[in-house]
């Protein structure tokens, strides 16, 4: 935890207060903090700031702010994923938000199992924004949002993504041309299932205006290929 969340409700006075369990469990146990220690702060998609601790109890931390932070920036992506098992499904939020991704989508696709959408993770994806963002250090949370259809998906959703100055790349092994690096413009990133996209799926992406590269012939996990492409696209 590299910044404490809190909502704008906990900062409407000149004294703030962490309440929260988990946050004040942290700061106690693993961070040791105490009265007059400066601790980072962050307004849920809002400001952040440096603060001080004024004051603690078992259960709450107060504090007040002493000057404002600024926010690190995020990154001009749009990441759509096809939705991933369960327990991949929460590492790739945490990190995705932690390296700043502005948008986030989960699409099904033909290798997707029609379980994964029935996960429990899947009502609780608000708590692995927030551990992104403490870990970043960020209080813009990225949108978030979800499609079943494929087909209707890109179709009639996807083109409005895509623009000159934004195109959309999807990963894919077996072409030829590569995928970009140190990109100066945002774009949409597209990242099949475990098994790779179909064929149909593949086609009915590049008819739709996405362009298919490669990052090599090596097959990537996912939770693995989104830092690795992220760190191609933005590098330098």
């Amino acid at each position: 935890m590299n910044i404490v969340l809190l909502d704008s409700s906990q900062t409407q006075s000149e004294i703030w207060t962490i309440s929260n369990t988990r946050q004040v469990e942290h700061l106690q146990t693993h961070v040791d903090v105490k009265v007059g220690d400066s601790l980072k702060v962050g307004i849920r998609e809002g400001r952040r700031y440096l603060t001080e601790i004024v004051e603690m109890t078992e259960q709450t931390i107060k504090i007040k702010p002493l000057q404002e932070e600024k926010v690190p920036a995020k990154l001009p992506v749009t990441l759509i994923v096809a939705m991933p098992r369960p327990k991949v499904l929460r590492r790739l939020i945490m990190d995705a938000v932690t390296l700043g991704v502005e948008k986030i989508i989960l699409l099904h696709s033909y290798r997707v199992d029609k379980s994964y959408w029935q996960t429990p993770f899947l009502q609780q994806l608000d708590h692995y924004v927030a551990l992104g963002l403490e870990q970043a250090g960020d209080t813009q949370a990225p949108q978030i949002e979800m499609y079943k259809r494929f087909k209707p998906f890109v179709e009639d959703v996807l083109p409005g993504l895509i623009s000159t100055e934004h195109p959309a790349y999807v990963a894919h092994p077996y072409v030829e041309q590569s995928m970009p690096a140190g990109i100066v413009h945002g774009c949409t990133i597209i990242i099949g299932p475990e098994g790779g996209f179909i064929p149909y799926e593949v086609d009915l992406l590049i008819k739709n205006g996405c362009q298919a590269v490669s990052l090599g012939n090596r097959i990537i996990r996912t939770e693995t290929v989104i830092p690795y492409v992220l760190g191609r696209l933005f590098s330098g």
